[in-house]
């Protein structure tokens, strides 16, 4: 059987799946299927929250899906906080830190955490963010090899630096480069062996 598989640049305020199986007008949210006419089976490899955007992969192969989602496949993030952050919650962060997942403590894996001294070059935040309107923000690189709910919100709060945007930017070895807002563009995944 061949499979397909896309990279798409997820807008903030849209959700991680094709449909809702409702009417959206209901609803008022937005779906991935507005994007791009996917083949039948198409999924998401993994979620990005609705106000997280950046990278997501589509397949129509659940088995990689899996694969990707349960290995400890390295994500990196782009993050920019609330307030500028210190060298000692940039090393908590490293070392793993204490959240909540569903009302249950859990100590985060360690990682890499690099402060950005530059911001870097991405399209304008979305106008809900309401980004650097109180106070002085700043930006680090976060790779995480597990994904649970909410975890670097969760994280970068636990730290004292409340994370205002949010750019998952690689998934293993494929980037999401110069990739346009919103677009979507099939893509080879010859690297996640499984």
């Amino acid at each position: 059987m061949i499979h397909h598989h896309y990279k798409i640049y997820k807008p903030f305020g849209m959700l991680s799946q094709l449909t809702s199986g409702e009417e959206r007008q209901l609803r008022k949210k937005r779906f991935l299927g507005e994007l791009y006419d996917f083949p039948t089976g198409t999924m998401p490899v993994g979620r990005l929250d609705e106000k997280s955007e950046g990278l997501l992969l589509m397949t129509t192969d659940g088995k990689l899906a899996n694969h990707v989602n349960n290995t400890g496949i390295e994500k990196e993030y782009w993050v920019q906080l609330d307030g500028e952050i210190s060298h000692e919650a940039i090393e908590k962060l490293k070392d793993g830190v204490s959240i909540g997942i569903f009302g249950k403590p859990y100590t985060t894996k360690p990682c890499c955490v690099d402060h950005l001294h530059e911001a870097p070059k991405l399209p304008p935040p979305h106008p809900k963010l309401r980004i650097g309107v109180h106070r002085p923000t700043s930006w680090i690189s976060i790779i995480l090899t597990e994904g649970k709910f909410r975890q670097i919100r969760k994280m970068t709060a636990a730290v004292g630096f409340p994370t205002l945007r949010l750019i998952r930017v690689r998934i293993g070895d494929v980037h999401l480069n110069h990739l346009a807002l919103g677009s979507v563009t099939p893509v080879k995944l010859k690297s996640f062996v499984y």
